[in-house]
């Protein structure tokens, strides 16, 4: 069942049926002061992100754009999040970017992705960018209205 109250939220109809927003993140980030916290921090890059996105991240030109994009999409999926799940913290690692059908797309897990669910969070879409000089990230959370019947 969605996030109570989500009854007067936005909805919006999707392919597959009417879907829910139930919270909306965005997060910009300091390409140039991530890679001086990862530089600086050599354990800080193993405990906020995953084995599968540090070994995309440091395959690319700019691994500290990625890395940044990837920080900045897991901090916007905290904040999309903060309404159905206020007052929890969500686990660096247990929010993962991947790229595996093409596009970004957020991959929970462990306790995180039991919250979510709980929650009646249903998806996360997420899109990044970035500039020489800052990453960013925006999420939407959804859920299914169908649920709500």
């Amino acid at each position: 069942m969605c996030y109570n109250g989500l009854k007067q939220q936005l909805k919006i109809v999707n392919r597959g049926g009417d879907i829910v927003v139930i919270g909306v993140g965005i997060d910009i980030v300091d390409i140039e002061r991530m890679e001086r916290a990862l530089t600086r921090r050599r354990l800080l890059m193993g405990r906020l992100f995953t084995g599968r996105e540090i070994a995309y991240c440091t395959g690319r030109s700019c691994p500290a754009a990625s890395f940044a994009a990837r920080f900045a999409a897991k901090e916007a999926v905290r904040k999309a999040c903060s309404r159905a799940l206020p007052g929890v913290v969500l686990g660096w690692r247990e929010i993962e970017v991947s790229l595996e059908s093409g596009r970004p797309e957020i991959r929970l897990a462990g306790k995180t992705a039991a919250l979510a669910a709980g929650a009646g969070i249903a998806g996360l879409e997420v899109s990044l960018s970035h500039s020489r000089d800052h990453a960013c990230a925006a999420v939407v959370a959804i859920c299914d209205a169908r649920s709500e019947k």
